[in-house]
C-alpha cells in the first residue's frame, strides 16, 4: 500500500482560506491526530461528501485555528483513495504551520502532480486526462480553459480508442480471410480496405491539427512586429498592450532589443515582441538587436509587418517582404495620416514584393480577392457560396493571403479594424461531445 501524502491545495499566496489535503490509507488515522471536531465525531466514523466544524491542534493541545474537515471515501474520491481536506484561514504562516502538523502526525510530503498521478493510478483518469489537469490549473484564456475541459472529460481519449478500434477490426477481418480460407469469412475489398485506413489517417490528422490549436490556447501565439526602423512598431506595440511598453522617438533604432508584452485576444494569449529596426548598420549595439529581430521572424506564429506609407518602399522592406513568404502575416500600413503613396500604388508595390494575394481588407471587392487566392474559394464564390472568416485564416496560414490594413496607429486609426480582424481570425477551439467521464463516481 503507498503512503499517506498531504500538501497545500490551495495557491502560496495570501487569502480567504487554506486547503490541505491528506491522501491514502491512513487519511483519516492522520486527519484525526490534529482535527477534534465539536460534535465529538471522529472522523473515520463519518460518511463520504460530509463535512464538520472544529479546530487543529498541536500535540500540546494548542489550539491553532479554526478548522473545517471535508471527507471522501475511497474509490468515490479524486485520487480513489481516502481523502481529508482541512481548511483553515488562508495565511501563508497558517497554511503552512498546519501542513506541518499533518506531517509530524504521518503523512509524507506529496510530490509534484502526485494526487493527480494517484487517480490516474487508481483508473480514476487516464493519461490524457491527467494531462488535461495541469493544462486547466494553467490556463491563461478563455480558449484554453475549454480546450483543457474538453481533454478532462475523456474526449480524446474516447476518439483515440474509435480510431484503434476501426483499426483493429480492418487487420482482424484481414487476418480471418487470410488465415482461414476454407471458413465462411467475408472477403476483404481493397477499396473497402485502403477506405478504412484513409479514414484513420484523416482523423488522426485532424487531431493532430487539434494539438497545434490547444498548445496555441495554452502558450499563446507568438507574434512579431516587424519592419524598418521608424516605421511605428513601437507606437503600435504601445497600443495594442494598452501600456508604454515600449519607447518611441523620432529618431530611428530607438528599439534596440526584443520588447516583449502578452495580451489577450479573443481569449487567446498573443504574445507580442516589438523589435528592431530592420536595417544595416554600423552600430554594434543596434546591430546586435537587428539579428534578434530576424531570429525572431524565423520563429514567429504570425507576424505583423509595419510599413511606413509616408515615404516609398526601400530595400529593407523589400528584405522583409521576402521574409514573410514563409510565414503567416499581416499587413500594418501605418502612418496615413501623413501625406505619402497613394494607396492603390503602395497595394501594387505589397504584392509585387510578396508574390502572393496581397488583399486590401477595405476593398469593396474583398470576397472576389480573397477567391483569387485559392481554387477551391473560387469555385465556392462562383457557386453563390459566402467566404468566411475561417477561410482567411486558413489562406494566412498558407501563406496564400496577406491582409493589408491601412491606420495610423498614433492616431489610432483603422486599430479597431484591425483588433476586430485578430479576433475574427483566431481559430475557435475543436468542438467535442460534451460527455463527461464523472470523476466522483
Amino acid at each position: 500500500m503507498e503512503k499517506t501524502i498531504a500538501a497545500i491545495s490551495t495557491a502560496p499566496a495570501p487569502g480567504g482560506i487554506g486547503i490541505v489535503r491528506i491522501s491514502g490509507g491512513e487519511a483519516f488515522a492522520v486527519a484525526e491526530k490534529v482535527f477534534r471536531g465539536v460534535s465529538g465525531k471522529k472522523l473515520s466514523q463519518m460518511k463520504g461528501y460530509t463535512a464538520q466544524l472544529g479546530g487543529a491542534y498541536t500535540p500540546a493541545g494548542e489550539k491553532l485555528d479554526d478548522v473545517v474537515a471535508l471527507v471522501y471515501r475511497g474509490p468515490k474520491s479524486y485520487t480513489g483513495e481516502d481523502v481529508v481536506e482541512l481548511s483553515c484561514h488562508g495565511g501563508l504562516y497558517m497554511t503552512k504551520r498546519l501542513l506541518q502538523l499533518v506531517l509530524d502526525a504521518g503523512a509524507a510530503p506529496a510530490g509534484p502532480g502526485e494526487f493527480t498521478r494517484r487517480a490516474f493510478l487508481n483508473g480514476k483518469m487516464d493519461l490524457a486526462q491527467a494531462e488535461a489537469v495541469m493544462g486547466l490549473i494553467s490556463a491563461s484564456g478563455e480558449q484554453a480553459r475549454k480546450a483543457a475541459l474538453a481533454g478532462s472529460t475523456g474526449v480524446l481519449s474516447r476518439k483515440i480508442e474509435s480510431i484503434k478500434q476501426g483499426l483493429l477490426e480492418q487487420a482482424a477481418h484481414l487476418a480471418a480471410w487470410a488465415d482461414f480460407p476454407e471458413e465462411d469469412v467475408p472477403q476483404v475489398e481493397e477499396a473497402a480496405l485502403l477506405e478504412g485506413i484513409r479514414q484513420g489517417e484523416a482523423a488522426l490528422e485532424e487531431l493532430l491539427q487539434g494539438f497545434d490549436r490547444g498548445r496555441m490556447y495554452r502558450e499563446g501565439l507568438v507574434t512579431v512586429i516587424a519592419g524598418r526602423p521608424n516605421a511605428g512598431k513601437s507606437t503600435l506595440m504601445n497600443l495594442l498592450s494598452g501600456c508604454q511598453r515600449s519607447i518611441v522617438t523620432q529618431y530611428a533604432g530607438t528599439t534596440r532589443d526584443v520588447v516583449e508584452e502578452t495580451v489577450m485576444l479573443a481569449g487567446v494569449p498573443l504574445r507580442l515582441a516589438d523589435t528592431a529596426g530592420l536595417r544595416d548598420t554600423d552600430d554594434p549595439v543596434e546591430s546586435i538587436g537587428v539579428r534578434a529581430a530576424r531570429q525572431r521572424l524565423e520563429t514567429a506564429q504570425l507576424v505583423l509587418a509595419v510599413f511606413d506609407s509616408s515615404q516609398a518602399l526601400e530595400k529593407e522592406d523589400r528584405e522583409l517582404m521576402d521574409a514573410l513568404k514563409v510565414v503567416p502575416s499581416i499587413a500594418i500600413v501605418n502612418k496615413t495620416d501623413l501625406p505619402g503613396l497613394p494607396r492603390a500604388e503602395l497595394m501594387d508595390k505589397l504584392r509585387t514584393g510578396l508574390d502572393s494575394g496581397c488583399v486590401d481588407m477595405d476593398d469593396p471587392d474583398l470576397t472576389e480577392q480573397l477567391a483569387l487566392c485559392s481554387e477551391e474559394l473560387m469555385e465556392r464564390y462562383l457557386a453563390g457560396a459566402p467566404l468566411t472568416d475561417a477561410d482567411l485564416a486558413a489562406l494566412i496560414g498558407q501563406r496564400k493571403a496577406f491582409p493589408c490594413y491601412f491606420g495610423s496607429a498614433l492616431k489610432g486609426q483603422g486599430v479597431t479594424r484591425l483588433l476586430d480582424a485578430l479576433e475574427r481570425l483566431v481559430p475557435e477551439p475543436p468542438r467535442l461531445d460534451t460527455f463527461a467521464a464523472r470523476v466522483f463516481k
